[in-house]
């Protein structure tokens, strides 16, 4: 990928709006590298919704994509799922030959999967996945559902750019819990119960509504009983969105990348070890690093 110039992207472009599953991964792959600002300034903005779909491991996450990518395609909406993996240093690794359940759409031009793998790349999570929602919605897939693995500040980050978050819980109190610790019920917008034919589903489902105020939805994901409800939740809370929510997302995810770039900021290791030798003040040295992240040159997408 080292020698793409704008030639060689404008034609994967091309390519990949024409319908090449293949294309749009090279593309993909690109603007979590280097490259990325020669894929993005190539790009025009275009509209594109983006779904979160987290909860805790073994909760039926992919089994809950899997319907919710039928019960789009079914709509005529092309449909791209990122498996977001901040741990893996492996693009399209461990976390896709898991995606059993996914095979389904394995042939469908319209549908693409893609593991998102953060570590090492260019600005992490926080970076990787708006870039990779901005090339989806230029190539023209109209829906982004977007997994994460439930555990952390992915969570947070996927919030910010995702309307709404559907966090996906299994009946009993252990998934509650674990949800909570992990911060997933703050930055839920729908919570579902899956596997609701299992016992204590309905009483997982009212404790949860008591505890968050949020809509309980109940689900069925390997049977697919439930769905259409789930996508009419969906829909609706999208239809609720305001200009003041969007602003919201946006702030949010400028304050994440801009936390991202200054955890790998040069001057960093040095100011903190100045501040731990007693050199400088830790006030003195937040407002240094914060002056030589503004000395960075600013990159103008405005068309």
């Amino acid at each position: 990928m080292s020698n793409s110039g704008p030639e060689d992207i404008t034609e994967l472009i091309a390519a990949a709006r024409g319908g090449s599953v293949r294309a749009a991964g090279r593309l993909l792959s690109l603007v979590e590298s280097e490259h990325r600002e020669q894929v993005l300034v190539l790009l025009d903005p275009a509209p594109v919704r983006v779904i979160g779909v987290t909860g805790p491991p073994g909760a039926g996450k992919s089994t809950t994509i899997a319907v919710l990518v039928a019960g789009y395609r079914a709509r005529g909406l092309r449909v791209a799922v990122l498996a977001v993996d901040p741990s893996s240093p492996y693009s399209g690794g461990a976390l896709l030959g898991d995606r059993i359940r996914m095979s389904a759409h394995i042939n469908d031009s319209d549908v693409l999967i893609r593991s998102v793998a953060t570590r090492g790349h260019l600005g992490g999570l926080a970076a990787a996945v708006p870039a990779a929602i901005q090339l989806l919605g230029a190539l023209g897939y109209g829906l982004v559902l977007v997994e994460t693995v439930g555990v952390g500040q992915s969570e947070i980050e996927i919030a910010a750019v995702a309307d709404p978050t559907v966090v996906i819980l299994n009946p009993g109190a252990g998934d509650a819990i674990q949800a909570a610790k992990a911060g997933l019920l703050e930055v839920a917008d729908i919570l579902v119960v899956n596997k609701a034919d299992r016992d204590g589903a309905a009483q997982t489902a009212r404790e949860l509504h008591i505890e968050t105020g949020l809509p309980i939805l109940t689900l069925v994901a390997a049977r697919g009983t439930g769905v259409e409800e789930l996508i009419e939740a969906i829909e609706t809370h999208h239809r609720a969105d305001t200009a003041a929510r969007g602003t919201a997302r946006a702030r949010a995810q400028i304050l994440s990348l801009a936390q991202s770039r200054l955890r790998t900021h040069p001057d960093l290791d040095d100011l903190a070890a100045a501040v731990a030798a007693g050199r400088r003040d830790v006030y003195t040295a937040a407002e240094l690093l914060l002056a030589g992240a503004d000395s960075a040159p600013a990159v103008d997408r405005s068309r």
